[in-house]
Protein backbone atom coordinates (compact mmCIF):
# COMPACT_ATOMS: atom_id res chain seq x y z
CA UNK A 1 0.00 0.00 0.00
CA UNK A 2 1.45 3.35 -1.06
CA UNK A 3 1.26 6.21 1.43
CA UNK A 4 0.15 9.49 -0.08
CA UNK A 5 2.43 12.48 0.21
CA UNK A 6 1.12 15.31 2.41
CA UNK A 7 -0.83 17.96 0.52
CA UNK A 8 0.63 20.78 2.62
CA UNK A 9 4.06 21.65 4.05
CA UNK A 10 4.91 23.49 7.27
CA UNK A 11 7.67 25.28 9.17
CA UNK A 12 7.60 25.30 12.99
CA UNK A 13 9.43 28.25 14.61
CA UNK A 14 9.66 28.18 18.40
CA UNK A 15 12.60 28.27 20.81
CA UNK A 16 11.23 25.43 22.97
CA UNK A 17 12.13 21.88 21.87
CA UNK A 18 9.10 20.31 23.53
CA UNK A 19 6.68 22.64 21.78
CA UNK A 20 8.27 22.00 18.38
CA UNK A 21 8.18 18.23 18.96
CA UNK A 22 4.52 18.26 20.02
CA UNK A 23 3.52 20.39 17.04
CA UNK A 24 5.48 18.22 14.59
CA UNK A 25 3.83 15.08 15.95
CA UNK A 26 0.34 16.52 15.54
CA UNK A 27 0.97 18.05 12.11
CA UNK A 28 2.60 14.97 10.56
CA UNK A 29 0.16 12.39 11.94
CA UNK A 30 -2.26 11.34 9.15
CA UNK A 31 -5.83 12.13 10.10
CA UNK A 32 -4.92 14.36 13.03
CA UNK A 33 -5.30 17.64 11.12
CA UNK A 34 -5.13 16.63 7.45
CA UNK A 35 -5.97 13.19 5.99
CA UNK A 36 -2.38 12.62 4.82
CA UNK A 37 -0.72 14.74 7.49
CA UNK A 38 1.20 17.97 6.97
CA UNK A 39 4.85 17.63 5.95
CA UNK A 40 7.13 19.55 8.34
CA UNK A 41 10.00 20.68 6.10
CA UNK A 42 11.94 22.56 8.78
CA UNK A 43 12.12 23.68 12.40
CA UNK A 44 13.63 26.90 13.74
CA UNK A 45 14.64 27.83 17.28
CA UNK A 46 15.30 31.54 16.72
CA UNK A 47 14.19 34.38 14.48
CA UNK A 48 17.12 34.21 12.08
CA UNK A 49 16.63 30.48 11.49
CA UNK A 50 12.90 31.09 10.96
CA UNK A 51 13.47 33.70 8.26
CA UNK A 52 16.14 31.57 6.57
CA UNK A 53 13.90 28.46 6.52
CA UNK A 54 10.91 30.43 5.23
CA UNK A 55 13.04 31.88 2.44
CA UNK A 56 14.41 28.45 1.49
CA UNK A 57 11.30 26.26 1.70
CA UNK A 58 8.39 28.72 1.27
CA UNK A 59 6.04 26.33 3.11
CA UNK A 60 2.27 26.49 2.95
CA UNK A 61 2.06 26.99 6.72
CA UNK A 62 4.35 28.67 9.26
CA UNK A 63 3.59 28.29 12.95
CA UNK A 64 5.55 31.13 14.54
CA UNK A 65 6.28 32.30 18.06
CA UNK A 66 6.89 36.07 17.98
CA UNK A 67 9.15 36.02 21.02
CA UNK A 68 12.35 34.15 20.14
CA UNK A 69 16.11 34.82 20.43
CA UNK A 70 18.09 36.88 17.88
CA UNK A 71 15.09 38.34 16.04
CA UNK A 72 11.48 38.44 17.09
CA UNK A 73 8.13 40.18 16.99
CA UNK A 74 7.25 42.37 14.03
CA UNK A 75 10.83 42.19 12.76
CA UNK A 76 10.83 38.47 11.98
CA UNK A 77 7.14 38.49 10.98
CA UNK A 78 7.73 41.19 8.36
CA UNK A 79 10.85 39.46 6.99
CA UNK A 80 8.99 36.17 6.61
CA UNK A 81 6.12 37.94 4.86
CA UNK A 82 8.64 39.47 2.47
CA UNK A 83 10.49 36.24 1.61
CA UNK A 84 7.52 33.85 1.62
CA UNK A 85 4.43 35.94 0.83
CA UNK A 86 2.17 32.98 0.06
CA UNK A 87 2.79 31.19 3.37
CA UNK A 88 -0.08 31.16 5.85
CA UNK A 89 1.49 32.52 9.05
CA UNK A 90 -0.09 31.39 12.31
CA UNK A 91 1.13 33.01 15.52
CA UNK A 92 1.29 30.77 18.60
CA UNK A 93 2.73 32.79 21.46
CA UNK A 94 2.69 33.81 25.12
CA UNK A 95 3.12 37.48 24.17
CA UNK A 96 0.33 39.67 25.57
CA UNK A 97 1.33 43.15 24.30
CA UNK A 98 -1.88 44.57 22.77
CA UNK A 99 -0.10 46.88 20.36
CA UNK A 100 2.22 44.18 19.05
CA UNK A 101 -0.59 41.65 18.60
CA UNK A 102 -2.74 44.24 16.84
CA UNK A 103 0.15 45.11 14.53
CA UNK A 104 0.76 41.45 13.67
CA UNK A 105 -2.95 40.88 13.05
CA UNK A 106 -3.22 43.99 10.87
CA UNK A 107 0.00 43.00 9.09
CA UNK A 108 -1.53 39.88 7.57
CA UNK A 109 -1.31 37.01 10.06
CA UNK A 110 -3.67 34.18 9.15
CA UNK A 111 -4.17 33.16 12.77
CA UNK A 112 -3.46 34.22 16.35
CA UNK A 113 -3.40 31.70 19.20
CA UNK A 114 -2.22 31.84 22.81
CA UNK A 115 0.14 29.27 24.31
CA UNK A 116 -2.00 29.54 27.44
CA UNK A 117 -4.91 28.01 25.53
CA UNK A 118 -5.56 24.51 24.26
CA UNK A 119 -3.85 23.35 21.08
CA UNK A 120 -7.11 21.68 20.11
CA UNK A 121 -8.48 25.04 18.98
CA UNK A 122 -5.38 25.59 16.84
CA UNK A 123 -5.54 22.13 15.28
CA UNK A 124 -9.27 22.44 14.57
CA UNK A 125 -8.77 25.71 12.66
CA UNK A 126 -5.65 24.81 10.63
CA UNK A 127 -7.54 23.15 7.71
CA UNK A 128 -9.62 26.33 7.34
CA UNK A 129 -6.51 28.54 7.55
CA UNK A 130 -4.56 26.42 5.05
CA UNK A 131 -7.34 26.92 2.53
CA UNK A 132 -7.29 30.69 2.74
CA UNK A 133 -9.29 31.42 5.88
CA UNK A 134 -8.30 33.35 8.98
CA UNK A 135 -8.95 32.71 12.66
CA UNK A 136 -8.09 34.74 15.74
CA UNK A 137 -8.63 33.09 19.10
CA UNK A 138 -11.05 34.94 21.37
CA UNK A 139 -8.41 35.28 24.08
CA UNK A 140 -6.16 37.16 21.65
CA UNK A 141 -8.88 39.43 20.28
CA UNK A 142 -9.81 40.34 23.86
CA UNK A 143 -6.22 41.42 24.53
CA UNK A 144 -6.19 43.55 21.39
CA UNK A 145 -9.58 45.12 22.13
CA UNK A 146 -8.45 46.17 25.63
CA UNK A 147 -6.09 48.71 24.09
CA UNK A 148 -8.45 51.51 23.07
CA UNK A 149 -5.40 53.67 22.43
CA UNK A 150 -4.09 51.32 19.75
CA UNK A 151 -2.16 53.16 17.05
CA UNK A 152 -2.29 51.47 13.65
CA UNK A 153 1.37 51.33 12.62
CA UNK A 154 2.26 49.66 9.34
CA UNK A 155 4.35 46.47 9.50
CA UNK A 156 7.42 48.43 8.38
CA UNK A 157 6.83 51.12 11.01
CA UNK A 158 6.43 48.45 13.70
CA UNK A 159 9.65 46.79 12.51
CA UNK A 160 11.42 50.16 12.71
CA UNK A 161 10.02 50.73 16.21
CA UNK A 162 11.29 47.34 17.39
CA UNK A 163 14.81 48.14 16.20
CA UNK A 164 14.77 51.66 17.70
CA UNK A 165 13.76 50.22 21.07
CA UNK A 166 16.79 47.92 20.83
CA UNK A 167 19.08 50.91 20.50
CA UNK A 168 19.85 50.57 16.79
CA UNK A 169 21.01 53.61 14.82
CA UNK A 170 19.16 54.76 11.70
CA UNK A 171 22.01 53.41 9.54
CA UNK A 172 21.86 50.00 11.27
CA UNK A 173 18.08 49.94 10.87
CA UNK A 174 18.25 50.79 7.17
CA UNK A 175 20.82 48.03 6.65
CA UNK A 176 18.80 45.50 8.65
CA UNK A 177 15.59 46.29 6.77
CA UNK A 178 17.32 46.31 3.39
CA UNK A 179 16.24 49.87 2.60
CA UNK A 180 17.94 53.22 2.06
CA UNK A 181 18.65 55.58 4.95
CA UNK A 182 16.20 58.04 3.38
CA UNK A 183 13.40 55.46 3.33
CA UNK A 184 14.20 54.45 6.91
CA UNK A 185 13.93 58.09 7.94
CA UNK A 186 10.49 58.29 6.30
CA UNK A 187 9.33 55.28 8.36
CA UNK A 188 10.72 56.96 11.48
CA UNK A 189 8.97 60.26 10.79
CA UNK A 190 5.64 58.58 10.04
CA UNK A 191 5.87 56.35 13.13
CA UNK A 192 6.72 59.22 15.49
CA UNK A 193 3.97 61.39 14.04
CA UNK A 194 1.37 58.66 14.63
CA UNK A 195 2.62 58.18 18.20
CA UNK A 196 2.80 61.92 18.82
CA UNK A 197 6.40 61.93 20.07
CA UNK A 198 9.53 63.90 19.25
CA UNK A 199 12.40 62.04 20.96
CA UNK A 200 13.66 58.53 21.70
CA UNK A 201 12.75 58.92 25.39
CA UNK A 202 9.20 59.96 24.53
CA UNK A 203 9.00 57.11 22.02
CA UNK A 204 9.92 54.46 24.59
CA UNK A 205 7.45 55.88 27.13
CA UNK A 206 4.64 56.05 24.57
CA UNK A 207 5.30 52.55 23.21
CA UNK A 208 5.27 51.18 26.75
CA UNK A 209 2.03 53.03 27.52
CA UNK A 210 0.36 51.54 24.45
CA UNK A 211 1.50 47.98 25.17
CA UNK A 212 3.75 47.83 22.11
CA UNK A 213 6.84 46.60 23.93
CA UNK A 214 7.72 42.95 24.33
CA UNK A 215 10.40 41.56 26.62
CA UNK A 216 13.02 41.40 23.85
CA UNK A 217 12.49 45.05 22.85
CA UNK A 218 15.33 46.31 24.97
CA UNK A 219 18.56 48.04 23.92
CA UNK A 220 21.42 45.61 23.16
Amino acid sequence: MTTKSPQFTALIADDHDLIRSALRLALEKPGSIEPDGIGVVAEASNGIEAVSAAKRFKPDLIILDISMPLASGAEVFEDIRRWSPDSRIVILTAVTSPGLLASIKDGGAAGLFSKAGSNEELFAQLPHILRGGTYFAESMTRIISRSEKHINLTARERQYLTMVLRGKSNADIADGMGISAKTAEKHRASMMKKLGVHSAAQLFHRANELGMIEASDQPD
